[in-house]
């Protein structure tokens, strides 16, 4: 017997937590209430139900962290609220200011085949409307490239991802990653692979312009700069120096 979907709350709540941690981690239960537009109460409650269901841990005065468990599902539905706030400004012409709550009646909805699908007719998009990374999928594949010749059923055979993965644009100076998945058609990966930014590469972030301004970074030993397009289609595993 299969465990039923989790709730649509729990989604959100395991939403928020993820888009918030991304800036500032432990998740403190005051900034989620404010976030979410509800009480502290509330949240305690909440993050209690959550504690047992093994999708956080939570420390009283320090506050919330995912779970690889909750991290996995917070991500999963943030990456699909991107993907329709995409779709429905891009193709149905909605306006920005209205896709986001669309897209929050709809992100409970979406199967992994339609969110897959979805992103393919979408040409594989890195970012959404407001200009956030869209998470890359949890399919166990280097790139977008393997999953566009792949069918549905394809799809069930490939497995799930285990490594947390995060775009290159979010690591910090001196913070090392090795690269496990790019993002885009054929011409970016082969852009990509012309820069010697491959799977299982190691990369080094050595200066972060402000402003959103290019990333500098080593690779093979080179120096390479890369503008945020670049680093948000290059998804890597943060690793340790050594």
């Amino acid at each position: 017997m299969n465990p039923s979907p989790p709730s649509r709350s729990i989604e959100e709540y395991l939403e928020a937590i993820y888009k918030i941690s991304m800036k500032e981690a432990p998740v403190k239960t005051t900034r989620l209430a404010e976030y979410l537009g509800v009480s502290p109460a509330s949240v305690t409650e909440m993050i209690k139900k959550l504690s047992n269901m093994g999708y956080v841990r939570y420390t009283p005065y320090k506050g919330i962290m995912l779970t690889n468990k909750g991290r996995k599902l917070g991500e999963k539905v943030t990456r699909r609220h991107r993907l329709i706030e995409v779709f429905l400004n891009k193709i149905l012409k909605i306006s920005k200011e209205l896709v986001h709550s669309e897209a929050c009646k709809m992100e409970h909805t979406l199967s992994d085949v339609t969110e897959r699908s979805l992103c393919i007719f979408l040409g594989q998009p890195s970012k959404c409307p407001h200009g956030k990374v869209i998470p890359a999928c949890d399919l166990d594949l280097p790139s977008c490239d393997k999953c566009i010749v792949l069918s549905g059923r394809e799809w069930d055979k490939v497995g799930k991802r285990e490594k947390d993965l995060i775009p290159v644009s979010w690591l910090k100076e001196g913070e090392y990653g090795i690269i496990e998945f790019i993002r885009g058609d054929h011409k970016i990966l082969r852009r990509l692979l012309d820069m010697g930014l491959t799977p299982g590469t190691r990369v080094y972030i050595l200066r972060r312009a402000p402003l959103n301004g290019p990333i500098e970074i080593v690779v093979r030993g080179s120096r390479l700069a890369i503008g945020q397009d670049i680093a948000s289609n290059v998804f890597i595993k943060r690793v340790d120096s050594g």
